[in-house]
């Protein structure tokens, strides 16, 4: 019963986060967190650095992620000195991936792509997870189950793109069509149920003027798919069955994410079939082939032993690290620009 209250309470806070981040982050006034002053100009203004909530939100679903990943795996008897060195040398490749396929796609330096960074991150999440075993599981005496690994980053992934799409809904990226270019039957079917952008900063406005316009929700769709797949595969990994919890997810994310381009506006490449959706299927397939190769012995979790292992100062210190790598990584916006006014408020002196 401790894996349906756990599973239970992980989907009423997704729910709740969800929620307020459909109500509030399409705003103009959710898309910049703070202003930091660089450098000085003429009549007394400082042109500022903008740190986004894209970043801050995006950090928050890197962390959470981490925190996920630590608690499956641990609670599979998983030793936790494996995962740290393995979630960090995970993350230095899968970060800057983001940015690099992004740059060869689309052919612009600014912009981030989970996509690439998923399909690099299943390419080479097996092989370092055999690196570890004949590294530190010798000198430690372990053998880590990749099946069983993989399971546990999967649904971790799925749980960071559920958080994550609320970086796009406060950065007005990933946009789905505008309703007005869609067919009759789709239009019916988001009559009610559609978002609506505002602010000239936003993604949507100024790579395609739509901003004021009534659009696809789907991020919206986006998170909520993802979040159930991840709540799904948390269930059957702590129930013993780690390799139909990798399926369920790698299939529902990479799937989704092939069906839902056919529905987005924002560029994904010159392709009409874009190379992001040829990465999901590429997914799927070196996915599956991964699990048909690995054996994976009998599973039994321990949900008390994943959650214990978070109350650890060292843990908790590399999760506020990655947290403040990934703002650092995604929050300084390099496509805005902000003029700063200092001023003494002389009645208050």
């Amino acid at each position: 019963m401790e894996s349906v209250f756990f599973v239970l309470g992980l989907g009423l806070f997704l729910g709740l986060v969800l929620c307020w981040g459909f109500r509030n982050l399409p705003e103009e006034r959710w898309q910049m967190v703070a202003a930091l002053p660089r450098k000085k100009r003429e009549h007394g203004s400082w042109q500022g650095l903008n740190l986004t909530w894209y970043g801050l939100l995006s950090a928050n679903a890197y962390a959470f992620s981490v925190v996920i990943l630590l608690v499956l795996a641990v609670s599979a008897g998983i030793p936790l000195a494996a995962l740290v060195i393995l979630t960090a040398l995970f993350l230095a490749v899968t970060v800057p991936s983001s940015r690099i396929v992004a740059g060869m796609v689309e052919k612009k330096k600014a912009t981030l792509t989970v996509g690439g960074a998923v399909f690099v991150g299943t390419v080479i999440a097996p092989w370092l997870i055999l690196l570890i075993n004949q590294t530190l599981g010798r000198y430690m005496d372990f053998s880590i189950s990749v099946p069983v690994l993989l399971a546990a980053i999967s649904i971790a992934y799925t749980f960071g793109e559920s958080l994550g799409r609320l970086a796009c809904l406060s950065f007005g990226c990933c946009y789905g069509k505008p309703l007005k270019e869609c067919s009759g039957l789709t239009r019916r079917l988001f009559s009610r149920f559609y978002i609506v952008f505002t602010g000239k900063t936003k993604k949507i406005s100024y790579a395609s003027g739509l901003d004021g316009e009534r659009m696809i929700p789907i991020q919206m769709i986006t998170s909520v798919i993802y979040g159930v797949s991840a709540l799904a595969g948390t269930w059957l990994f702590l129930e013993g069955f780690p390799r139909a919890a990798l399926m369920e997810t790698l299939f529902v994310t990479q799937i989704w994410r092939v069906g839902s381009e056919f529905f987005r506006a924002d560029f994904r490449g010159e392709l009409k079939f874009s190379i992001y959706q040829i990465m999901a299927l590429a997914t799927i397939a070196y996915g599956s082939m991964v699990v048909w190769i690995f054996p994976q012995s009998p599973l039994s979790t321990d949900l008390g032993l994943g959650l214990k292992a978070l109350w650890n100062p060292g843990i908790l210190l590399f999760v506020q690290t990655v947290w403040g790598i990934g703002f650092f990584h995604s929050g300084r916006s390099s496509v805005t620009d902000s003029k700063i006014f200092f001023n003494v408020v002389r009645d208050k002196i």
